[in-house]
């Protein structure tokens, strides 16, 4: 269920239509403190820094900010999204042109930097946790609104691997599904009737008896929902390799090796998005 549809020019899009959101939000119609106080033919040169260690990620969208607010404005990353960070300031761009449009387009390209290494540094965490494991570390639609494929951009500049991207790629069975619909096998019959040709279909369990009533009736993915490692690794020798599962549920930096050990293909964690902490990036101007 792996998000590969969001191919560079799907982001170009989305980062062109969060950027103009931004921008709009935040300067309204004028930035009245520049405006007020800097010429409108200056210019100026500015550094673009991260201040701390971390995976960079968001420079395009940086980029596209002084872009949509002056087409003259020269922007030159000296980092790529996903590299690197090291102790003290990294310089991963550089910016040069109308004073006006670097200054109104500040605070936006920092809080989309900033956000976006966030994540990409915490997901690079969550998978150097689980190296030597075999499984993959997995984001979910926990993101903030209108910020999805974005988000998921910098979770796989930090390493990890996009899960489905909205309701529309994937069935995933969850417990109100069951709830409504009654039973795990069941509730898998139906999905498997009448998924469309190309989409995988993926049913929760929350127990190794959930999992034999799934793989009876046919699931080849399961979802194993805030299970303990040891029952974790009793679904994977169930499973006997008829199905792919993936652990969900509570899964933080303490626990997710020992998760990854129990055997499972996959860990979701709806933390890399929606709990990371922005790093502390800084725009450093000059004439």
């Amino acid at each position: 269920m792996s998000a590969e549809t969001l191919i560079p020019t799907d982001l170009d899009s989305a980062i062109e239509q969060v950027v103009a959101a931004a921008l709009a939000e935040d300067v309204g119609p004028a930035d009245r403190t520049s405006e007020a106080v800097i010429a409108e033919d200056a210019t100026c040169a500015a550094r673009l820094v991260v201040k701390e260690p971390g995976v960079v990620c968001g420079l395009l969208a940086a980029e596209a900010v002084f872009r949509q607010l002056d087409p003259g404005v020269r922007f030159e990353a000296v980092a790529a999204d996903g590299d690197p960070t090291g102790e003290g300031a990294t310089l991963v761009a550089t910016v040069r042109g109308n004073a006006r449009a670097i200054l109104t387009g500040e605070r936006t390209a920092l809080n989309l930097v900033g956000r976006l290494s966030g994540i990409a540094t915490l997901t690079r965490s969550y998978v150097d946790a689980v190296a030597g494991t075999g499984a993959t570390i997995l984001d979910t639609r926990k993101t903030t609104p209108g910020m999805r494929a974005v988000e998921k951009w910098a979770v796989r500049c930090g390493g990890g691997t996009n899960h489905r991207l909205g309701l529309y790629d994937g069935i995933l069975i969850k417990d109100n599904h069951l709830a409504l619909v009654g039973s795990v096998g069941e509730a898998t019959r139906l999905a498997l009737a009448n998924a469309p040709a190309g989409i995988t279909v993926e049913v929760e369990c929350e127990s190794v008896a959930d999992v034999g009533e799934a793989l009876a009736a046919g699931a080849t993915r399961i979802l194993l929902d805030n299970m303990t490692p040891a029952a974790m690794a009793e679904a994977v020798a169930l499973a006997d390799g008829r199905a792919t599962l993936e652990a969900s549920g509570g899964v933080t930096l303490d626990t997710v090796a020992a998760i990854a050990a129990s055997g499972v293909d996959f860990v979701s964690i709806g933390a890399l998005t929606h709990s990371a902490r922005s790093l502390d990036v800084s725009l450093e101007v000059s004439r």
